[in-house]
C-alpha cells in the first residue's frame, strides 16, 4: 500500500495559467540535485516527487528532503512502495552484499524495474497537475549500466505515457525530460556546479551511513569520485572512517 508524505514549509511561487510546471523525480543523489536545478533554469514551476521503497540507503530519502526544501517548490511528495517485498537488488534485500569491486554485466545494485515503477506514478502525477513535462536524472555514458537508465527505455516509456493518460490522448503532452542522458559524470558536475548546486548536500553511496557519509568503494562512490577528478572540482563528500 504507499502512503503518501506532503513536506510542509516549502517556499512557494506563484503560478498563473502560462507557467510551465514539471514532476522533478528527487533521490537525493547527484543527477537528480543537477536535474533539479536544470528544470527550475528552463522556468519550470517544480513539483518534487522521491519514492521510500524500503532502500538500504536510507539517508538518501533525508538528502532528497533537503534537496526540495531549499528549491522552490510548489510541492514536494515522498511515496511510500515498499520493493523489498520484490527483492532481487542488494538495494532492497539485505542479505545481498553491495559490490565494492567493479562486476561484469549489470549489478546487483540494480532494482528490478524501479524506474518504470517510479516514472509511472510521475506520469499520474503530471497528469493530475496538468504538467508537460517530467525530470528524472538518467544517465547513459557513467552509469552501473542499469537497463532502465539507457535512452531505448526512456523513449519506450515516453511512447506508452504517449497512450496512457487522458492528457495526452485528448491534445496535450507530457514529455520524459532526461537533460543528463548523454552528459558524462564530470560534465554534470561541472553543468550543476555552474547552477549552484551544493554536492556536499547530496549522497550517492549505495550503503551510506545514517549521517549521509559514503563509504567510497561502491560503484556508484567510485562513479563520482572520478566524476569530479576528471571535472578539476573539489570533492566535498564526506566519507565514512
Amino acid at each position: 500500500m504507499s502512503r503518501v508524505i506532503n513536506v510542509t514549509g516549502l517556499r512557494s511561487v506563484v503560478t498563473t495559467a502560462e507557467t510551465k510546471k514539471a514532476v522533478v523525480l528527487i533521490s537525493g543523489g547527484l543527477d537528480s540535485a543537477t536535474c533539479l536545478a536544470i528544470a527550475r533554469d528552463q522556468g519550470y514551476s517544480c513539483y518534487g516527487l522521491s519514492f521510500d521503497y524500503g532502500q538500504r540507503h536510507r539517508s538518501e530519502l533525508v538528502f532528497a528532503e533537503k534537496a526540495a526544501t531549499n528549491a522552490v517548490l510548489e510541492d514536494y511528495k515522498v511515496i511510500t512502495i515498499d520493493m523489498r517485498g520484490v527483492g532481487g537488488s542488494a538495494l532492497t534485500d539485505s542479505s545481498i552484499a553491495v559490490p565494492e569491486k567493479e562486476t561484469d554485466g549489470i549489478p546487483v545494485t540494480y532494482v528490478p524495474a524501479r524506474n518504470t515503477v517510479f516514472l509511472s506514478y510521475a506520469l499520474a502525477w503530471a497528469e493530475v497537475l496538468n504538467a508537460e513535462a517530467i525530470f528524472i536524472g538518467v544517465n547513459a555514458l557513467d552509469y552501473s549500466g542499469y537497463p532502465d537508465c539507457r535512452t531505448e527505455f526512456i523513449e519506450a516509456f515516453q511512447a506508452m505515457a504517449n497512450l496512457a493518460t487522458k492528457q495526452t490522448v485528448e491534445g496535450s503532452s507530457i514529455t520524459i525530460k532526461t537533460p543528463l542522458i548523454n552528459k558524462t559524470k564530470a560534465e554534470i558536475i561541472t553543468l550543476g556546479s555552474s547552477l549552484g548546486v551544493d554536492y556536499s548536500q547530496t549522497v550517492s553511496c549505495y550503503q551510506a551511513d545514517e549521517a549521509g557519509r559514503a563509504c567510497g568503494v561502491c560503484d556508484s562512490c567510485r562513479l563520482r569520485q572520478k566524476g569530479f577528478e576528471v571535472a578539476g572540482i573539489d570533492d566535498t563528500t564526506r566519507y565514512a572512517g
